[in-house]
């Protein structure tokens, strides 16, 4: 098995919705073709942030019935991608575009958070300290590697930019959030790759000292650092492509590491 559990499509009427949005909102994209940099790909960090705060809403069960479907893995990333590019496209007839584009991800963020939150703390189960650690740590491990990148690869780190930047940061977050859940707080690893990563570190001598996170922490951010230099050539010679993969990197590692931050915040794996 190579899908993370919780893989489930929803019954094909909204799974019929969402794929004419997709295809609609796609079909849009491609006869507009808006400009894809950096800067884009920064504008849509919110974004990639709201579809993991809706499915962590799903698990939850604080999803209203009648879009819970939508919500679902790994649905909720096509309904997202649905409405995002909607607004993308909206947003290219203000003034700001990318500056509405983000400001319009974040607000809608908000809503599915503050659900998240309202539940933890009507269960008791809401927990800050190790979560804000985690943020803390991909911040600082973040900083580090992406220093790296500029010290070793200066070139490559100003060919991609901020959003390079966030795509490092977006995949030691993943790995930061992880350790935190598995190590610290009990959460099991959902992701097969992932948790055999940790099963090898759990066969190492330091297993009893400091864990088995810390494996996935450092394979996290070897990757997201070279996979950031290795794109680097390629948005030099086509902007728009290799921006767009910057940003589904971004994505990648962006979207588990909320998800992971926003369930540990919420709950508890004794009551999930």
């Amino acid at each position: 098995m190579v899908l993370p559990s919780g893989f489930a499509l929803p019954s094909l009427p909204y799974l019929l919705v969402v794929a004419v949005a997709v295809v609609a909102v796609g079909w849009l994209l491609v006869r507009e073709a808006p400009p894809v940099t950096g800067r884009t790909v920064l504008a849509f960090a919110p974004w990639m942030v709201l579809g993991s705060t809706l499915y962590v809403c799903f698990q939850l069960g604080v999803v209203p019935d009648a879009v819970a479907p939508f919500a679902g893995s790994p649905t909720v990333y096509a309904s997202t991608f649905a409405v995002a590019g909607a607004s993308w496209l909206a947003a290219r007839r203000t003034a700001r575009s990318l500056a509405a584009l983000a400001a319009s991800g974040g607000a809608l963020t908000v809503v599915p958070t503050a659900a998240a939150v309202g539940h933890g703390l009507a269960r008791g189960t809401l927990t800050l300290a190790w979560p804000l650690a985690g943020i803390a740590a991909a911040a600082v491990v973040a900083a580090v590697a992406w220093r790296g990148v500029r010290r070793l690869r200066p070139n490559d780190a100003a060919a991609v930019g901020g959003a390079g930047a966030l795509a490092v940061f977006a995949h030691v977050l993943d790995g930061t959030t992880t350790a935190v859940g598995v190590d610290v707080l009990g959460f099991g690893e959902q992701t097969p790759l992932s948790a055999a990563i940790m099963h090898a570190a759990a066969d190492l001598p330091t297993a009893s000292l400091i864990g088995v996170g810390w494996l996935f922490v450092l394979v996290k951010t070897v990757l997201g650092a070279a996979v950031v230099v290795l794109l680097s050539e390629y948005v030099r010679e086509d902007p728009a492509e290799g921006n767009l993969l910057l940003a589904v990197v971004a994505a990648v590692g962006l979207g588990p590491g909320a998800h992971n931050l926003l369930l540990f915040v919420a709950a508890n794996p004794a009551g999930f």
